[in-house]
């Protein structure tokens, strides 16, 4: 059991962050240095170990995460008070990290959904998707019909998914923003968790439904459908029909079964939301090891939150697998800088309230413990948002940092599970796609236990190295995508987190 109540993650960190509460006037002791503690540290924050002059940087991870904005004593607090974004570039030397993979065979498997494509779900719904708002209530309409005993006689589908959002007119027909909200909806319409999927639209919109049914790919007979509210003659036409329609994709979906496969068809979304102090120093590590595990059975994890990988980005492009891939990732980065600048903001706004009440300053800092979620092993692709994800290993997409949003393109991208990592409690349900949730720490864990899968407190606590934890989430992952529900998935949460990215202006 770890009993010093300081973590210094690096020989050459002139912070370390407190395990626990700290109060004023405690001597502490990490390695040779000696410091008694200034004012209260909370749980989570920085403490300077030696003095660190005004303008200095500081370090975090080995890492540079800020400046300091004026002369900090050893043991004081090091937090916004005393701590801002460093201007310094990071040094990018392209590949020089990247290392094949050997794979593991036998590969790790799971129970799962094979599609007549080929592609594999981990869970088996039945998807009533909205072309546009206007088609929103109708499709909800349809989707609370199958619900409570209405699925009694169906055991072998999870549910009816209304997937619904606020926009699909009002937008330029031909610009950005239709683009990505059209390739947001062919990958929830394509997505193998489900079965079959019925469209619905108003018939007047700009996101008109032809278009998108021309891009999807087949489904079997019976399980796709596509209407449109004025051609049914109403809503209460519409939603009538819409419930045959169901009813009648609801029997065959009832017929699949799940069979044993390959690891190498788990499609991982790695998501961090309401992080703290320890984010970076436990559940996203301990996410990495399993992130490593999953590419080395042949599987796929998606990196994402492009604001949130911001001064840490070196650490990618050194294990790009191409220079092409690094390049591709400094564009999507270019293209924030000027998105923000656009819109009078700056890339350091990204720290929420509630990120610095939890111990984390800059976004510096915040995305050097994010990056931690990707594990160690190669970059193989980099895509833009919603794109599907056809490359196998750790893959990056580009999205924002606010997680429905970001969740929504890796899930329209193909992932066929999500591990969510939180330090403040995040409750985040998505379906399709079932929602893993792992703490930061134990007095979350503790507190909000019927929300949270996993306890990566453990590792702050020193019961269980980074690598076990990543073994037991690895396994976890493998009975989530069987079939074992989530904590999101036994609360019925997930039915309102589809969050496209809106870009352009509202007309």
């Amino acid at each position: 059991m770890e009993n010093n109540p300081l973590i210094r993650l690096s020989d050459i960190d002139n912070v370390a962050v407190a395990r626990q509460e700290i109060a004023a006037g405690t001597l502490l002791t990490i390695g040779t240095l000696q410091i008694t503690t200034r004012e209260a540290i909370p749980s989570g924050h920085k403490v300077a170990l030696r003095p660190i002059d005004s303008g200095e940087v500081v370090r975090k991870y080995g890492q540079v995460i800020g400046l300091a904005t004026q002369a900090i004593a050893a043991g004081a607090h090091v937090h916004v008070q005393n701590l801002d974004m460093s201007g310094a570039g990071r040094v990018h030397s392209v590949g020089h990290a990247y290392q094949a993979v050997a794979r593991l065979e036998p590969a790790a498997s799971f129970e799962g959904y094979v599609r007549s494509n080929g592609r594999v779900g981990t869970r088996n719904y039945i998807g009533v998707i909205a072309s546009v708002n206007c088609s929103a209530s109708v499709c909800r309409y349809i989707a609370d019909a199958f619900k409570g005993e209405a699925m009694q006689a169906f055991p072998n589908v999870d549910g009816v998914v209304a997937i619904t959002h606020g926009s699909g007119c009002g937008m330029d027909g031909s610009g950005e923003g239709l683009e990505i909200l059209r390739r947001t909806l062919r990958g929830y319409a394509d997505h193998p968790n489900f079965a079959g999927v019925l469209v619905i639209g108003l018939g007047c919109e700009v996101n008109q439904i032809a278009p998108l049914i021309e891009s999807l790919a087949s489904r079997e007979s019976g399980l796709f459908s596509a209407v449109t509210i004025q051609d049914e003659g109403g809503t209460r036409e519409t939603v009538e029909q819409g419930k045959n329609i169901v009813r009648d994709m609801l029997t065959l979906a009832n017929r699949a079964q799940r069979s044993t496969v390959s690891a190498q068809h788990l499609t991982v979304g790695l998501q961090c939301g309401g992080s703290d102090g320890y984010s970076g120093i436990s559940a996203n590590p301990a996410l990495g090891a399993a992130v490593d595990l999953v590419v080395q059975h042949g599987g796929t994890a998606i990196l994402s939150e492009t604001p949130e990988i911001y001064g840490a980005e070196h650490l990618l492009t050194a294990r790009a697998a191409a220079p092409a891939i690094a390049e591709k990732l400094m564009a999507r980065l270019r293209w924030w800088e000027g998105y923000t600048s656009q819109h009078h903001g700056d890339m350091n706004n990204n720290p929420s309230p509630g990120n610095k009440a939890g111990g984390i300053t800059t976004i510096l800092e915040k995305s050097l413990g994010a990056v931690a979620k990707g594990g160690s092993t190669g970059l193989m692709a980099v895509y833009e948002y919603a794109e599907p994800v056809s490359e196998h290993g750790l893959v990056f997409m580009d999205t924002p940092g606010y997680d429905p949003v970001s969740a929504t393109g890796q899930v329209a991208g193909g992932a066929n599970l999500i591990c969510f990592t939180t330090g403040r409690g995040s409750v985040y349900g998505c379906k399709p796609t079932p929602s893993l949730k792992l703490a930061t720490n134990s007095p979350l864990f503790k507190r909000m236990g019927l929300d949270m899968d996993y306890n990566c407190g453990v590792i702050i606590d020193g019961t269980l190295s980074v690598a076990q934890a990543g073994e037991q989430i690895f396994q976890m992952m493998l009975d989530a995508a069987s079939g074992k529900p989530t904590r999101s998935e036994e609360h019925g949460l997930g039915d309102n987190e589809f969050v496209p990215w809106q870009l352009g202006a509202v007309m």
